[in-house]
């Protein structure tokens, strides 16, 4: 066996949009995704080395019949339900929470109510969360290692506005040369 080709496995980087989810049981893949006021779930079974994430937008829903997945209700059931199919055991699954962050100050906190949802989703439903990395007002990178629960975030820091000095319109040119 070549050890130098062991050793360079690639990672296979799946990336979790909004109002979407991945699970997976390959050990060479590694979730990605990018949250502001969005909140993602990474859910795993150590023992079946089974897991997933998604990524909600709003935490409920006006119309209780609608399954889009950028509500937090039907992407927490969706990715469980996945989990579970995939060969994960309920009693086993496990949970780390990152977002909610409050990216405006002139509306609602969105990102809170979607942090508070997921805790309450998960205590209720009785899977533990193990770590969690909410609210702030900085966007993050995740990345989670389904089959190990492994996850890592890097803050993304906001960038002030640049402010431009606005311009006088420059008259336009002439079409016509005169002599």
């Amino acid at each position: 066996m070549n050890l130098n080709v062991a050793r360079t496995r690639q990672k296979k980087t799946i990336t979790v949009v909004q109002g979407d989810y991945a699970v997976s049981d390959d050990p060479d893949a590694v979730m990605s995704t990018v949250l502001g006021s969005c909140v993602a779930v990474c859910l795993f079974d150590p023992v079946a080395r089974v897991g997933g994430m998604n990524h909600f937008l709003l935490a409920s829903q006006g119309d209780a019949r609608s399954n889009d997945l950028k509500y937090g209700v039907n992407a927490m059931e969706l990715l469980i339900n996945r989990v579970l199919r995939k060969g994960g055991v309920r009693e086993n699954l496990r949970a780390k929470l990152f977002g909610g962050a409050r990216m405006t100050d002139h509306s609602r906190d969105i990102g809170r109510s979607n942090a508070d949802f997921a805790l309450e989703f998960l205590e209720r439903e009785g899977i533990p969360c193990m770590s969690q990395s909410l609210g702030g007002d900085n966007a993050r990178r995740v990345q989670f290692s389904p089959t190990t629960g492994a996850a890592r975030q890097l803050q993304i820091a906001g960038q002030p506005p640049v402010a431009e000095t606005p311009r006088a319109p420059q008259p336009a040119a002439a079409d016509i040369t005169l002599f």
